[in-house]
Parts: C-alpha cells; sequence; structure tokens
C-alpha cells in the first residue's frame, strides 16, 4: 500500500489560498479517482475537488471552515502499489526539509515544499493526532511571524509593511486600503506570517481597526468604514443567529465597496416583449428537441451583446483617471444560489446566435448550481445582468459589479393593459407582454445620455427581433 498526498489545488492564477467547507468523504471511506471528496471556496468560486486516485481516504489534515495556501496537504489517500510512482515526489519533502545533504527533493516538486510544511504543522497543533513526522514539520514554525522590530533589524532595505505587502494577495490588499487599515498591524496566520483574506475579516470583527485608527481631522477625508463597524446588535430571547458563509461575506465586501467606489445612477425602460413572446412560443418546442430551455433572458442577453460595441462607455472600466474600453464582450449572468450569489460569465457574447445564448445561459447556470464552474468562469466580465423578475420584482437596481461600468436587470415580464394605436390612428386598450429593464451605470464615465441610448437600443432590438435570429 502507499498513501498519496490530497492537496489545496491552485484554482486560478490569482488564487493563493482556499477555505475547506465541506468534506464530502470520512476517514475510511473508499474513494473512485475523480470522486468528489471535499469542497472549497476561494475568492472567486465554490468548487468540489476530486480524489487524484482511486483508494481509502485514510487521515484528514485540514477542518472543514479552515483557510490554508494552495498546495498544502489537506488530506493522505491509502492507496495500492500502482500509485506508488508518484507517492516519493509528494512525501518527500517533509523529512528532506531539515536535512541539506538532499537538493534534488525539493527540485522535483518545486511549488510543493514552502506550502505544504507550514499549513500541516499549523493545522496538527491546532488538534490534529500528532503523527512521528510532527516534530520535524514544526521546526520552521518559529520563523513564521516574524516582529516589525525583528524584520526591520534583519534587513534595513525592505520595511516590514513592505514584506508584508510583496507576499499578499490582490484581494487582501484592496481589503485593507478599503478599510484604512495597514498590514502590519493584523495578526497574520498564513505562510511565514502571511496575512490572509480571513485574517483582515477577523481584525475587522474583533473591532480593533476602529480602535486604533486614529480620528479624522476636519477637512480630512474620511476612510471607508467596514461594514463590521456598525452598531453593535445582540441578539434577543428566541432568535437564530447564523454566521455568514464564505461567499456571504465575499459578497457583502464586494457591494460596500462598489457603493464606495462608483457613483451610482439608474435608468429605467419599459419594453414591450409582444414580438419575443411570440417568437418564443414558435421556437421553443425546437430548441427543447436540442436540450435548450429558451428563455426571455437568452433574448435580453443577445439584444443587450449585440448593442454593447455600439456603446463602448457601458462596456467599459475606470482605472484611477482613466477608462479602459473593453475590446471583448463578456456578459455576467447572475445566479441564485441556495447559499449565495454568483456571476459566470459567458465569454465573447456578441458572437453568439440566440441558440448559443440561450444554451451559455442554461449551462453556467447549471454549473453554478452544481458547483462545477472554475476560477475562470466567473472572472474577466465587461457587463452584467442580473434577474430579479424571475421571482416577480417589477423592477431592481442592483449594485455595479466592480470594475464594470453597468449592470442591467430585468423586471417581471408579464401580460399588462396597454394603448395602442389601431390602423385607422386612434387608441384603443390592448393587452400586451410588457416588462421593466433598469440601468444602473457609474456616472463617473457615463453620462445619462449614454445610458438612456444605450437602453432605448436595447428595446428597439427586442420590438422589432428579427425571425432570422432565431
Amino acid at each position: 500500500m502507499a498513501r498519496i498526498d490530497v492537496v489545496m489545488p491552485q484554482m486560478g492564477e490569482s488564487i493563493a489560498e482556499g477555505t475547506l467547507s465541506r468534506w464530502l468523504k470520512q476517514v475510511g471511506d473508499q474513494v473512485k479517482r475523480d470522486e468528489p471528496i471535499f469542497e472549497i471556496s476561494t475568492d472567486k468560486v465554490d468548487a468540489e475537488i476530486p480524489a487524484p486516485s482511486a483508494g481509502v481516504l485514510a487521515e484528514i489534515l485540514v477542518q472543514e471552515g479552515e483557510t490554508v495556501e494552495v498546495q498544502t496537504v489537506v488530506a493522505r489517500l491509502e492507496t495500492d502499489a500502482a500509485g506508488a510512482g508518484t507517492e516519493p515526489a509528494l512525501s518527500a519533502p517533509p523529512p528532506a526539509a531539515p536535512s541539506p545533504p538532499q537538493p534534488p527533493a525539493p527540485a522535483v516538486t518545486s511549488p510543493a515544499p514552502p506550502a505544504s510544511p507550514q499549513p500541516d504543522a499549523r493545522v496538527k497543533s491546532a488538534g490534529s493526532p500528532p503523527t512521528p513526522s510532527s516534530p520535524e514539520r514544526a521546526v520552521p514554525t518559529p520563523a513564521r511571524a516574524p516582529s516589525p522590530e525583528t524584520d526591520r533589524r534583519a534587513g534595513a532595505e525592505e520595511t516590514f509593511e513592505e514584506r508584508l505587502t510583496r507576499k499578499s494577495t490582490p484581494l487582501v490588499r484592496r481589503m485593507v486600503e478599503e478599510h484604512g487599515l495597514r498590514l502590519g498591524e493584523i495578526p497574520g496566520s498564513g505562510l511565514a506570517g502571511r496575512v490572509t483574506k480571513q485574517d483582515v475579516l477577523n481584525y475587522l470583527e474583533s473591532g480593533k481597526s476602529a480602535s486604533q485608527t486614529p480620528a479624522p481631522t476636519a477637512g480630512e477625508a474620511v476612510a471607508p468604514v467596514s461594514r463590521m463597524s456598525g452598531p453593535v446588535v445582540e441578539p434577543w430571547p428566541g432568535d437564530r443567529v447564523e454566521p455568514w458563509s464564505r461567499i456571504r461575506k465575499l459578497t457583502a465586501d464586494h457591494m460596500v465597496m462598489s457603493r464606495q467606489v462608483s457613483a451610482h445612477v439608474n435608468s429605467v425602460i419599459e419594453v414591450d416583449y409582444s414580438r419575443v413572446s411570440a417568437l418564443r412560443a414558435a421556437k421553443k418546442s425546437e430548441y427543447a428537441e436540442r436540450g435548450v430551455n429558451l428563455t426571455f433572458l437568452a433574448f435580453i442577453a443577445k439584444a443587450v451583446a449585440d448593442a454593447l460595441p455600439r456603446h463602448p462607455v457601458l462596456n467599459a472600466a475606470v482605472s484611477g483617471q482613466s477608462t479602459i474600453y473593453r475590446r471583448e464582450v463578456n456578459l455576467g449572468v447572475a445566479v441564485a444560489l441556495d447559499w449565495g450569489l454568483i456571476v459566470p460569465v459567458i465569454r465573447h457574447a456578441d458572437g453568439l446566435s440566440l441558440l448559443g445564448m440561450a444554451r451559455a445561459i442554461n449551462d453556467v447556470a447549471e454549473r453554478a448550481r452544481g458547483k462545477r464552474l472554475s476560477p475562470d468562469e466567473v472572472q474577466k466580465g465587461t457587463f452584467t445582468i442580473t434577474n430579479p423578475g424571475v421571482f416577480g420584482t417589477l423592477v431592481g437596481l442592483p449594485i455595479l459589479n466592480q470594475p464594470q461600468s453597468a449592470i442591467l436587470a430585468v423586471g417581471a415580464i408579464e401580460k399588462r393593459p396597454s394603448v395602442v394605436q389601431t390602423p385607422d390612428g386612434s387608441d384603443a386598450l390592448a393587452i400586451r407582454t410588457k416588462g421593466m429593464l433598469a440601468l444602473s451605470f457609474d456616472h463617473r464615465i457615463v453620462d445619462g445620455a449614454d445610458a438612456d441610448r444605450f437602453l432605448a437600443e436595447v428595446r428597439g432590438l427586442l420590438h422589432e427581433f428579427p425571425e432570422s435570429a432565431t
């Protein structure tokens, strides 16, 4: 028998850590190769992680809710000798680390040695049963959390704050800046004292930032206030207290940041979907035979993707005091989940037919609910569509999905009485299929006229949707 290490995977280039949210298998369970064994949450997406080999789950090293660096060993599988060929490469670094005469081992698994030994020591010290290798893995631990004074004495060329900044992820640096904090004042639990996103959240929850940040003087700009620094609210008898999930925390951070960063303005327009409704009724069964559910959202997304190239400021982003006009049209489609909200992205949406758009929306929504999206599929969106109307909402005014300059909310589509003009020019009441489209946009770069022209074109495309496009 041989043992195979199961590591926290690298889920995207910018992902440096992940939270192990749930174990799908327990110690002693049989697992098949590529069978999901645990779930992780990262800064971008939730995902199920498959087993690298068939065998028995012999050891769990990271418990649910713990956040660890990528390449950290989270569990071990006991498998047959066929898998032993990869075992030495995965398990050699721990004993080789304290022994200088073995340089080849780090060269074989260059990403693994720095990441796996120290998190393992931290996890084991938190309550996992000790193993013979525990003392060896614990050796580097004391150097993992240096003090500012020690760092400054060790090298005057790079300050402790600069060193932490260099080692932190872009997300952590952004959070620290938004909340008016300094990396050096936040205790780091990551590798070599690295400050993780969870460290920042814990620090904010502790209330230390509010007490340690000096009050602004008269005329001085006030730093953004954390969502955690509001009034203290105590539960009453009979209340149910439910801690936020990771995805809820990320959503909250992102929404508060977006409100603070952008000048939000909204425009609303009414759309007559009668023609779209007739086309949908005529084509729905044909699309169903191809395995595609044809929804109103597919028509709207198609019209938006076709219109955006002619309104580039709605497909743009702010960078400092410059505007980046995106060449690609990548539509984000918000998907409501039982545990939060996620926005998978449909790349190059302006090149899709109505059938392709409908199929893409069905696909990303289904995989989002099944936690099968990759991190790349929730990044690089240039414009977002959200559909609160599916729940009966007449109109919604959403918050921008940073760093995008606009987001469109689709209101409920239903039959309503409407005034129409008859062929002889007189007015009459008729039943029409109608709904609202609401556009939230960043007034720093998008003027009201730009937004309204875009909405008018989308409405026109839906009013006169060509049958040939179906």
